[in-house]
């Protein structure tokens, strides 16, 4: 972003002005991060700003991310297309907005860890600190961002509640605190004294960072013999899909990850094992015990 700023004429303006909308609409700072570098990377491939550049050789550009197969390049297309429908609504060019291309929905179901893979998994990292965050995220559902976003304060252990604060959306949600890792989250407050964050790292305000929760979790991966296409978002489907075996209804599903639509949830039906309940009538059921 900063060798568009400084190469690219006007791109400086089109930043702040993103920033602005992003702030303004109460958008995640990482949708504005995907947006503007991918903004950044198409101007400075053509060396102007998108509306100076013409349709054909838009196309062109996007069909030669689109035929790249390389998992990273894919989505590249998603994100080129996803910012320059964005960037051109934002500055009135509604119609090239539409006429870009449409991208269609994959149906992939989540890859869910099963509960002996997760035991070894929890129990691979060598440092404290990294066999606690990653037990937290599955424990409690937590998206990678609201990980490193816990402040010790957002701990309750009387109340036996962990407040996610400000999160996707712009919601917070309270989930329950496992008994099991309170236990473990007192050893680490007591060995690693954190402060102000739940977990400290290089972030210029203290915080840990998304890249360094990632390689936490493949170097976990590293030392167990799992062999799923997994990341760190893993934890939090797989928390999702145990919930519902375990018994937890969908709603309260939905209301524990944060989800903004009950369809979003719904997914993870597919992927459940489920006890299966043969159709019967009520009134069977209501008498049972009195017959």
């Amino acid at each position: 972003m900063e060798r568009a700023i400084t190469s690219v004429d006007g791109f400086e303006k089109v930043f702040k002005k993103m920033q602005q909308q992003v702030i303004l609409r109460g958008q995640s700072q990482s949708t504005l991060n995907n947006y503007i570098r991918r903004i950044a990377l198409i101007s400075l491939h053509f060396g102007k700003l998108p509306e100076l550049i013409s349709d054909d050789e838009l196309n062109e550009y996007l069909t030669s991310l689109a035929l790249d197969k390389r998992s990273p390049s894919r989505s590249s297309f998603k994100h080129a297309v996803y910012g320059l429908r964005y960037y051109f609504r934002l500055i009135g060019h509604s119609k090239r907005a539409v006429n870009l291309p449409s991208l269609r929905k994959e149906t992939k179901l989540p890859v869910i860890l099963n509960r002996s893979e997760l035991r070894a998994l929890f129990a691979a990292p060598v440092l404290l600190k990294h066999r606690i965050v990653l037990t937290l995220i599955y424990s409690a559902g937590l998206r990678g961002q609201e990980a490193i976003n816990l402040k010790i304060s957002d701990i309750d252990f009387e109340r036996k509640t962990i407040h996610i604060r400000q999160s996707k959306y712009k919601k917070d949600r309270i989930v329950p605190l496992s008994d099991y890792i309170a236990l473990g989250l007192k050893k680490y407050l007591e060995a690693e004294h954190p402060y102000g964050y739940l977990f400290n790292g290089k972030e210029f305000d203290g915080r840990y960072s998304i890249k360094g929760l990632s390689w936490v979790m493949r170097e976990a991966l590293k030392r167990t013999s799992i062999q799923k296409d997994v990341n760190l978002h893993s934890l939090r489907h797989s928390y999702a899909t145990h919930l519902l075996e375990d018994g937890v209804n969908i709603v309260t599903l939905k209301e524990l990850l944060g989800h903004a639509q009950i369809t979003t949830t719904i997914i993870y039906l597919h992927v459940a094992q489920l006890s299966v309940v043969l159709a019967h009538s009520p009134l069977d059921t209501l008498y049972k015990d009195v017959l």
